[in-house]
């Protein structure tokens, strides 16, 4: 009778998430939706392949990628850093220190990084610097908590062991915890610049640098060609990005 009654709310709250966003599905599948629709994307075709763009946005490219890296690259460090301090119930330090890590890692993932770009460029202001910062600061979150759990549920036989034997607590991080948690730190980082490129790719939206920007300023002028080469290198760089973790996951796990 229980699972029953949570199964009846569950698919009554999701009955009430579909009547608020308020689809109209039937007017997408009429004549004048499908005419728009093929004007659209007709004003996509043929993309602009003048070399003077693809110079410009073979630059963007490359400046999307940098953030992607660069962001995921702070994120390890300072989610390491942040990992470390908050498992208390491992290395001995205070409670408070445990508990202030565990909120900043909260807060730093529950804000998403388009919401971080946006506050970031009032202060460091437009450019690939705030897209960076955004980045960092949202994987720092996510791969700080990740890192965090992996720690936790490491055997403990090894550390413990040479902690009785005199072995100081960095040498035991960096010798047995770190060396142990080394696959998950490659598999979680892997996956996180995954999504960072993606995500760089669209801050640009809020004036945070790369192809986002681009794409931004193009499709607010009805530069619809343009557009189109943006869009397809987002794509590629995508691709790029995704080929490349699975190659590195290949080799390294």
């Amino acid at each position: 009778m229980k699972n029953k009654i949570i199964l009846l709310i569950i698919i009554s709250l999701i009955l009430l998430c579909f009547y608020k966003v308020d689809l109209h599905l039937s007017e997408i599948f009429t004549v004048e939706a499908f005419n728009l629709t093929k004007r659209f994307l007709e004003e996509f075709f043929p993309p602009n392949i003048e070399m003077e763009f693809l110079i410009i946005v073979l630059k963007a490219s490359l400046e999307t990628f940098s953030m992607s890296v660069v962001g995921t690259v702070l994120a390890i460090m300072m989610g390491l850093l942040l990992a470390f301090i908050g498992t208390s119930s491992r290395n001995g330090r205070p409670l408070i220190l445990h508990n202030i890590a565990k909120l900043l890692l909260n807060i730093l993932r529950s804000i998403p990084d388009l919401v971080w770009a946006s506050l970031l460029i009032i202060s460091a202001g437009l450019g690939p610097f705030a897209g960076t910062l955004a980045l960092a600061f949202h994987t720092t979150g996510v791969l700080g908590r990740l890192f965090s759990e992996a720690l936790e549920n490491l055997p403990r036989d090894n550390s413990e062991v040479l902690s009785y034997h005199g072995v100081g607590f960095i040498k035991r991080l960096f010798y047995v915890e770190l060396f142990q948690l080394l696959p998950q730190i490659i598999s979680y980082s892997l996956y996180r610049w995954e999504n960072n490129i993606r995500a760089a790719a669209v801050l640009g939206v809020v004036g945070a640098g790369g192809l986002g920007q681009l794409l931004s300023f193009n499709l607010g002028l009805f530069f619809m060609d343009k557009a189109s080469t943006i869009i397809f290198m987002m794509i590629f760089l995508v691709c790029f990005v995704d080929f490349t973790s699975s190659l590195i996951r290949r080799e390294l796990l």
